[in-house]
C-alpha cells in the first residue's frame, strides 16, 4: 500500500458529478492490493460512474486516495455497505465487485454482501469469469427487487464473434500496446494516463480496453479478452481497434496489455500482439517484484528478457519502459530510471510520479512525425 500525497501527477477522474450514476466499489480485505485492481482503478479514474465509497474495513475512515499513495481525492473507505449508504446520504445507484481474483469467482460472504445490496435496490457490475445472471439466486434477486446485474466479462454471442480480417493494416494511425512483465502490474494505469496525456499535448488519442477494469471504467473500445475463445481473440482486439479508428481517426490507438507474453499462465499477450499490431509497445516493470502475482513460486522476468521475447514474437519495437515503484522509494525509483535508461537505450519513467510529459516525450521519440500533428492543432 503506497501512502503520500506526492507521488503522482494523474488527476482524479472519479470526482462528484450527479450526471453520472453513484457507485460503491465493493473490495473488503483488498482495496491497494493486487487483487483489488479494479477498485483501485476506479478510484484514480472513472468516466462512468461516480464513485461514493470504497468498502474495506481494514482502513474504514480513510481518503482511498491517500492509501494508493495519489493524494486526498475525498473517496472515502468505509467500514461495510451501511456505512457507504450513511456516508452517501442515499443508497448509491450500483455496487461494483472491486476484486479480481485469480479464480474469478465469488466466496460465499461476497454473494451475501452483493445479494444485501440487490436487497437495498442497487444494481450490480460484476467483473468476474462467475455470471451471476447464470446464478439462480442472484437472477431471482434481480426480479424480486428489480435492479440489473450487468456481467462485464460475458462474451458476445458466438455468432457475433469476430476473426482476424486483416483489417489492421487499414488503420492509419500509430498503433502503441502497454505491455508488461506481470499481471497487476499497472498497465492499465500507465495506458489511461499515456492517453489523456497526448490527448492534453493535442494530439488525438484513443485508448482500446481489453479487460474489464477499463470497459467498467467507461472504455468505449474493447473486450474483456479473457473471455473470448482464443479463436477469436485476435479478431477480436482487430475489430475494436479498427472500430475505434474509423469512428474518430485519431493519430493514436493505445492499445492495453494484459498479462505478460512470457508469463506461464496468461496468453492475452500473444492476441494483442497479432490483432492490434502495434508500431510500438512501452513495457510496464516493477524492479521489486521478485516473483509473479498469484505465482510465488514462479521468478519474475527481468526487462531485458522480456522486451527480447517482445520483438522477437512481433514485428514491432519496444520504445519505452515505465516503472512500477511498488515497495520503492523515490530515491530508488531515480536510480531505477537511470539505471534501466543506460542499460537499455531507451526512454525510463515512472507514469504516477514523474509528469505525464515524460511519456509524451517517449512517444515523440519514438514517432517524431506526430509533432506535426500536435502542432497542426495548435491555435
Amino acid at each position: 500500500m503506497a501512502e503520500g500525497s506526492k507521488r503522482t501527477h494523474q488527476s482524479n477522474g472519479a470526482r462528484r458529478d450527479s450526471a453520472r450514476p453513484t457507485a460503491v466499489v465493493y473490495c473488503e480485505g483488498n482495496f491497494g492490493d493486487l487483487d483489488g485492481k479494479t477498485a483501485n482503478g476506479l478510484v484514480r479514474h472513472s468516466e462512468r460512474f461516480e464513485i461514493v465509497s470504497v468498502i474495506d474495513s481494514r482502513f474504514a475512515g480513510r481518503d482511498a486516495g491517500e492509501l494508493l499513495g495519489d493524494g486526498h481525492n475525498g473517496i472515502p473507505v468505509v467500514a461495510d455497505l451501511a456505512d457507504a449508504v450513511a456516508r452517501n446520504g442515499a443508497t448509491p445507484d450500483v455496487m461494483v465487485f472491486g476484486i479480481a481474483p485469480a479464480s474469478g469467482m465469488l466466496s460465499d460472504e461476497e454473494r451475501t454482501v452483493l445479494l444485501g445490496a440487490m436487497e437495498q435496490g442497487m444494481g450490480i457490475v460484476n467483473g468476474l469469469h462467475d455470471f451471476l445472471n447464470d446464478d439462480i439466486e442472484f437472477a431471482a434477486a434481480s426480479a424480486a427487487y428489480g435492479v440489473s446485474i450487468e456481467d462485464v466479462r460475458r462474451p458476445p454471442a458466438k455468432r457475433d464473434l469476430r476473426m482476424f480480417r486483416n483489417l489492421i493494416d487499414d488503420v492509419a494511425c500509430v498503433r502503441l500496446a502497454v505491455l508488461g512483465t506481470d499481471g497487476a502490474i499497472g498497465k492499465r494505469t500507465t495506458a489511461t494516463i499515456l492517453t489523456k496525456a497526448l490527448n492534453d499535448n493535442g494530439i488525438p488519442t484513443v485508448l482500446i480496453s481489453t479487460g474489464q477494469t477499463g470497459l467498467i471504467q467507461g472504455g468505449r473500445y474493447g473486450v474483456a479478452l479473457d473471455a473470448i475463445p482464443s479463436q477469436f481473440c485476435s479478431g477480436e482486439v482487430e475489430a475494436a481497434v479498427v472500430e475505434a479508428y474509423e469512428a474518430e481517426h485519431p493519430a493514436v490507438i493505445v492499445v492495453e496489455g494484459q498479462g505478460a507474453l512470457s508469463h506461464p499462465a496468461y496468453l492475452s499477450s500473444t492476441f494483442i500482439l497479432r490483432g492490434s499490431r502495434p508500431d510500438g509497445v512501452i513495457l510496464q516493470h516493477a524492479p521489486r517484484r521478485a516473483f509473479l502475482s498469484d505465482f510465488p513460486t514462479v521468478p519474475m522476468p527481468d526487462a531485458a528478457s522480456e522486451i527480447r521475447l517482445i520483438e522477437s514474437f512481433a514485428d514491432t519495437k519496444v520504445v519505452g519502459l515505465t516503472i512500477n515503484h511498488e515497495n520503492m522509494t523515490d530515491d530508488e525509483v531515480a536510480a531505477a530510471i537511470e539505471s534501466y535508461g543506460a542499460q537499455l537505450g531507451i526512454p525510463v519513467t515512472d507514469a504516477l510520479i514523474q509528469h505525464p510529459e515524460h511519456l509524451v516525450k517517449m512517444v515523440l521519440a519514438a514517432f517524431p512525425d506526430l509533432r506535426r500533428t500536435r502542432l497542426s492543432l495548435v491555435p
